[in-house]
């Protein structure tokens, strides 16, 4: 029977891994033990220069997740894929975790996409100078004086006639000053 197995990799070859695992598998004829590799993602909304882009971004950085029918065969293919330091675990032993738990790292990434606090990310923050790149402001350089991720505003002091007035504007209408 096949079990969820969560497996630990170098952080940034994740992907390889899962396919290099499938490639080796195939090639060794042991194709019916591994059922499923999974690399955890989510989509995010970043804003970068202005914009607002779609990003995949690993949900768990450095594992991977596989459906396993674990034998001494699929251990040591595992054990023995480049960029693989070991499977989760106490000592040398494989430690499966249970559907449920599974079922819970992958509904996490979909509770991630709908919380909006963690939907959008940007690449400046309190304290930082920005350039205002959109609306009645446009052109103008100010500081970053708050946050919001719910409204998806930022509240940037600006100098307007010598004087500091805070103005809220959209994630997307200012851009970090380099």
């Amino acid at each position: 029977m096949a079990r969820w197995y969560i497996i630990h990799a170098y952080s940034g070859f994740e992907n390889k891994v899962r396919d290099a695992i499938i490639a080796e598998a195939e090639r060794l004829g042991l194709s019916e033990g591994v059922e499923e590799v999974q690399v955890p993602t989510e989509t995010v909304t970043e804003v970068k220069r202005g914009k607002k882009v779609q990003v995949e971004r690993k949900f768990m950085p450095g594992y991977v997740l596989a459906k396993l029918n674990m034998t001494d065969d699929i251990y040591h293919l595992v054990k023995n894929t480049p960029k693989v330091t070991g499977f989760l675990g106490s000592g040398n032993k494989p430690q499966p975790i249970s559907e449920r738990e599974a079922a819970r790292y992958f509904g996490g990434v979909a509770e991630a996409q709908a919380a909006p606090k963690r939907d959008i990310s940007v690449d400046y923050e309190i304290g930082d100078s920005v350039k205002v790149n959109a609306g009645p402001f446009a052109s103008f350089n100010g500081i970053v004086e708050e946050l919001d991720f719910d409204k998806q505003r930022v509240k940037v002091s600006v100098s307007i006639f010598g004087r500091a007035t805070p103005v809220e504007l959209g994630f997307e209408e200012v851009e970090l000053v380099k």
